[in-house]
């Protein structure tokens, strides 16, 4: 179903930013939220793919399209918000429409900052909170009831500015569709010790990354 929906828009223009995405992405790579794996055969040779979802029958779906891929790409079940994996394991990191739906963003961030490697590649494709009026206050009205029918996505997330309070390095940003879509490559910077997330302890950069959440969410109109 899923695919069915998606198809018109990945027509469209989907499928265009999707591979616009992952072709930047080199090195060992994890996916999170890999769905059904629709941008998996634009991945180029070479690239070794962890993709991580945490639906079982979109995991079998994805693990079919793995199979047909240039890249090496092993799909695992799982939430990102508790990732399996060592401290500075991933060269690059990919979400595509991934962030707007789950549950703790602010986590899964710091998360995906803890296993990539210093200067490691954050790539983000996602909708988000819309920065001019009407526009976001209606998104705000409609969160509610629309994350209660498409399965708890969220139409009033900034998650670039989430993604830099967790510690990345904003490197570009390309909006689309007014704004409401984005595309933006985050660096994880090397820095001391006292400024990387886990020592600051994961509640310190939770509450940073919520504060921008919030602030963007209630900015001045």
């Amino acid at each position: 179903m899923y695919d069915a929906v998606m198809w018109p828009f990945e027509r469209a223009a989907v499928a265009a930013w999707r591979r616009r995405l992952v072709r930047r992405a080199h090195g060992r790579v994890l996916e999170i939220g890999a769905g059904t794996g629709a941008q998996f055969r634009w991945y180029a040779p070479g690239v070794e793919v962890t993709a991580l979802e945490p639906d079982p029958d979109m995991a079998a779906r994805a693990r079919r399209r793995a199979g047909l891929a240039a890249a090496r790409i092993v799909v695992s079940e799982g939430r990102a918000e508790a990732l399996p994996y060592e401290d500075s394991t991933f060269a690059t990191a990919v979400s595509a429409f991934a962030l707007c739906t789950v549950g703790d963003p602010r986590a899964v961030l710091s998360e995906l900052w803890r296993v990539l490697v210093p200067d490691g590649r954050l790539f983000l494709l996602e909708h988000v909170h819309l920065l001019w009026e009407p526009g976001r206050t209606l998104q705000r009205w409609a969160a509610p009831v629309w994350a209660a029918v498409a399965g708890g996505c969220r139409l009033d997330r900034d998650t670039v500015a989430a993604a830099q309070a967790t510690g990345f390095t904003l490197v570009r940003r390309d909006v689309r569709v007014g704004g409401w879509i984005v595309e933006a490559e985050l660096v994880r910077a090397a820095e001391s010790e006292d400024e990387r997330p886990e020592r600051r302890g994961p509640a310190v950069v939770r509450r940073e990354s919520h504060a921008a959440v919030e602030g963007c969410r209630h900015a001045p109109r």
